[in-house]
């Protein structure tokens, strides 16, 4: 049986282990509080039925769910909150609480935060099922619109500049005013992209249209969104059209500090069901622009909430590899918007010398991932990504294979997702390439240039015991 990677999570057919139960495959994570609030019980139990999912309740800290989740080992874990629990600490938690669940370093589960400017937005979330072939794009930063049936994007840095693609034709290069604050509107309002991007200054409760230059802004207000040119004029957002939204390389967008923030807004006023977003100020960017090297770059193999997941495991084992010392640090102060110096006392506390090492270290738990991460969403593949993958299942033995198809180049290192835990993998082949198994992936650390023609197979399985000779 053969499986070509074309980003679905695999349905490999290895047995579960003991008879696990399918509804351990889902958990929903949330606190006493939440789950007694009439409204937001109705979100768990919409979520629930959807998922066949179990709910793992918690009092005072999410620590509290840990050893239900470390029992219960499952595929995906979502996070059900209201707004005014999603902040900073509980993005950290939700980081460090799903790489606890066994004894390895790396994250143990897909896992998201579902909540919303109200009860009646995240339930939204919550029932959506159908899932969604992203064909329609549109960006504030530049983005590669040949991946799209159909998309428009504005530079941030250059005034009057943007592309745009209609559906059949070639990507052209169009004039636009000085101030594009009604234009994006317009194309939340009436493009209906399905993926939408965004990069330059922003905190939690605007994004500065312009980098380089003078242009409007988006702001929000009791959960609306609007852009705000820079003559006064206000542009209400009206796109309630399911999409994800990648605030790639924003500072704070993510940092839902109380409802009255651009997160909450995005989801109530332009259709955001999934949502990537920082909840510091990013300065590094591993964490954030990442997630597209897997989701937009290897277009069609992986969900977004599968490459948001797997950029991670790739920060994960750069720290692990390349800076063993400082991996398992904490960094307990995220307010570098307040306090400049913080990562400097820090640095020099621990001995970390390495810019890397640092900037691994602060995206590690700051990335917030928004919404169902069952749910998927993915580009429509119609380019040759540069290299096949597969994995098979032949024997009991999981075989991994790929071959690159002509010269390019790996920003982040390939990788396969199975399709549920199996532990106790080991690698009976394939060592040359120095891969990385866990329970949940396989991941072959390879960046950079790469050539036609290169192969790499790595077979992983349970090592077999020695039969016990006649004498014993």
């Amino acid at each position: 049986m053969i499986w070509i990677l074309t980003g679905a999570a695999l349905l490999l057919s290895c047995p579960q282990q003991g008879g696990q139960d399918p509804s351990t495959e889902y958990a929903i994570v949330v606190s006493d509080a939440t789950a007694s609030d009439a409204a937001w019980a109705g979100v768990i139990e919409a979520l629930r039925e959807k998922r066949r999912a179990r709910v793992v309740r918690y009092g005072p800290a999410m620590e509290g769910a840990r050893a239900e989740l470390a029992r219960m080992s499952p595929r995906y874990v979502c996070f059900v909150c209201r707004a005014e629990e999603a902040g900073r600490e509980f993005v950290v938690s939700a980081h460090r609480i799903t790489r606890m669940l066994d004894d390895d370093p790396y994250t143990d589960a897909l896992w998201g935060i579902l909540t919303g400017y109200d009860a009646g937005d995240a339930l939204k979330i919550a029932r959506t099922r159908e899932p969604l072939r992203i064909e329609r794009a549109g960006a504030g930063c530049g983005l590669d619109l040949n991946l799209f049936k159909q998309g428009q994007w504005f530079s941030e840095c250059e005034k009057n500049l943007s592309w745009r693609k209609d559906a059949g034709e070639e990507p052209r290069k169009i004039a636009c005013p000085d101030d594009t604050t009604r234009d994006l509107v317009a194309l939340l309002n009436k493009d209906r992209p399905q993926f939408f991007m965004t990069s330059g200054h922003a905190t939690h409760r605007d994004w500065q249209i312009g980098f380089s230059y003078r242009n409007g802004e988006f702001r929000c207000r009791n959960g609306q969104l609007f852009g705000l040119a820079t003559d006064g004029t206000r542009h209400d957002v009206d796109s309630p059209s399911p999409k994800v939204y990648c605030a790639a390389g924003n500072c704070l967008m993510g940092w839902i500090e109380d409802r009255e923030t651009m997160a909450p807004a995005w989801m109530r006023s332009a259709g955001v069901r999934q949502l990537v977003g920082y909840v510091v100020s990013t300065w590094y960017g591993y964490g954030g622009w990442g997630v597209n090297h897997y989701f937009l770059e290897q277009a069609g193999r992986f969900t977004f909430a599968e490459s948001f997941f797997l950029n991670q495991q790739a920060l994960l084992h750069r720290l692990e590899t390349e800076f063993p010392e400082a991996a398992r640090l904490a960094i307990d102060r995220w307010d570098l918007e307040t306090d400049s110096a913080l990562l400097d006392r820090f640095a020099r506390r621990h001995g970390i010398a390495e810019k890397d090492a640092l900037g691994l270290l602060w995206d590690r738990d700051t990335v917030a991932f928004y919404g169902d991460p069952a749910w998927e969403a993915r580009v429509v593949p119609d380019l040759d990504l540069g290299w096949k993958q597969a994995l098979s299942d032949e024997d009991g033995k999981l075989i991994f294979s790929l071959t690159t198809l002509r010269a390019g180049s790996w920003r982040r290192p390939p990788a396969a997702l199975f399709g549920r835990s199996i532990p106790g993998l080991s690698v009976l082949e394939g060592e040359e390439f120095h891969p990385l198994v866990t329970d949940d992936f396989l991941l072959v650390p390879r960046t950079g240039d790469f050539q036609a023609g290169e192969e790499i197979r790595v077979v992983v399985g349970r090592a077999e015991k020695a039969s016990p000779s006649a004498e014993e």
